[in-house]
């Protein structure tokens, strides 16, 4: 079975957003027990990462680097049509993932403990994501 739905994400700015809960969701909605999900955010100021979900501090700290590795406002950049943080966005979604497949096992994600998929909003203003989430399994 395939099952392919996008996922809206309303984001506020620049952070990490869980969206495992959506996942988890629409496997068990799918019915799938056993399979491979695959995602892909149709953005390229945004990302998705698998990240540890039980303390915040590690994204805040990844945020830190990437802040340092790409700053906004860098005279290095042309393209800021869209502002300072315009092309260091570009930068970090490239840097980072726009897709990923992962597991799926006993109807679920087959995550470890400590992961959580994050969309991770590279922009300093709100957006509305789509992420597209692909189902095979049975």
């Amino acid at each position: 079975m395939v099952v392919q739905q996008d996922l809206v994400v309303e984001t506020r700015g620049r952070n990490t957003y869980d969206i495992t809960r959506q996942v988890a969701q629409t496997i068990q909605q799918a019915g799938i027990g056993t399979g491979i999900f695959q995602l892909f955010i149709l953005h390229t100021s945004a990302s998705l990462i698998l990240c540890e979900n039980a303390d915040p501090t590690v994204r805040a700290d990844l945020e830190r680097f990437m802040r340092r590795l790409v700053p906004d406002g860098d005279r290095l950049f042309e393209h800021t049509q869209e502002g300072a943080d315009d092309m260091p966005a570009h930068v970090r979604s490239i840097l980072t993932q726009m897709d990923m497949s992962l597991p799926i096992t006993d109807g679920r994600p087959g995550l470890g403990t400590w992961q959580g998929i994050y969309l991770w909003e590279h922009r300093t203003h709100p957006h509305r994501r789509r992420v597209t989430l692909t189902l095979y399994g049975e």
